[in-house]
């Protein structure tokens, strides 16, 4: 039986939002998880990606992307604590068990904040709990995606390590440019990690799929299917075999006499259950780099 009762420790609207995206399950309050510097069970704690490094040449900014497979409806988004202290042996709420019978619970769901904050006048309007006895803690409820998700967050993927074009670098109109990165655990792949939660261990291994270049010169983007091949004075004027693009004008009436483009690398993650219930799935996320080009026109000498 679930009872509302005025408690001392209350939730307030910017305490639950400390609270992100659902784990999906088939229904029913989710609870999972444990947010850094508190207490209480959450279904899925808001997390910033990692910073990415790189040179000037990189930039790199983090996106996410879709996922195979079909959705699941979310379900309703619990915050679930451990009351401590516990209440007294007399208190009702115990309903007629003893202490140390298991234990006394407070529940917050997201319909409670959604309706106190329709009817809230300022921030910091206090919600009351749900109180609840229960045998045994609460199950979590796991979604191996939303624990590959966390996976990848570990791996600091950034954007792609441009080699070429190069900033220092200067280039002529009307000669084939070759483009390619640097492949690392972190700027290509492939890189895996692993997420545990309520025993559900999930492993994640991510690797670039493809890039896409906007070259800055307002030519339609190439998309190489690779890292690119690393150009040798041998090969002459030859065009790239897998990943290039040729300049027709030069670049000095651009800010700063240079193109500015972007390198977007495309990561498909694998991931699949390896301590748990057997499920695998993938998803994809981006990472972009920026990159300039010195482009000149060649000039004649008489």
């Amino acid at each position: 039986m679930l009872r509302r009762i005025a408690l001392p420790v209350l939730l307030t609207l910017t305490t639950i939002g400390t609270a992100a995206s659902p784990a999906f399950a088939d229904d029913g309050p989710v609870i999972g998880g444990k947010c850094a510097g508190r207490t209480k069970f959450v279904t899925v704690c808001r997390q910033e990606p990692g910073s990415p490094g790189g040179s000037p040449q990189q930039g790199s900014s983090p996106d996410t992307g879709a996922s195979k497979g079909s959705s699941k409806p979310a379900p309703q988004l619990c915050d679930v604590e451990r009351l401590d202290p516990q209440p007294p042996a007399d208190d009702p709420v115990w309903q007629g068990h003893k202490p140390g019978d298991g234990a006394i619970y407070t529940r917050v769901c997201i319909s409670d904040v959604i309706a106190g904050a329709a009817g809230a006048t300022q921030i910091g309007v206090p919600i009351v709990p749900q109180v609840f006895w229960a045998a045994a803690a609460p199950k979590a409820n796991v979604d191996p995606e939303q624990l590959a998700r966390e996976a990848v967050d570990k791996m600091l993927l950034t954007g792609p390590s441009i080699a070429s074009p190069r900033a220092a670098g200067r280039y002529v109109v009307g000669m084939p440019m070759w483009m390619w990165v640097n492949q690392g655990p972190t700027t290509y792949g492939p890189n895996s990690a692993s997420a545990s939660l309520a025993g559900v261990t999930v492993t994640a291994t991510a690797k670039v799929s493809s890039i896409s270049w906007d070259m800055g010169d307002g030519t339609s983007a190439v998309v190489c299917n690779g890292p690119g091949t690393k150009y040798q004075a041998s090969m002459g004027k030859a065009p790239s075999p897998d990943c290039g693009h040729v300049y027709d004008k030069a670049s000095t009436s651009e800010a700063g006499g240079k193109f500015h483009g972007t390198a977007t690398a495309t990561w498909t993650v694998d991931w699949t259950v390896t301590a748990g219930p057997g499920e695998n799935g993938q998803f994809t996320q981006t990472r972009q780099s920026a990159f300039t080009v010195d482009v000149r026109e060649v000039q004649v000498l008489n």
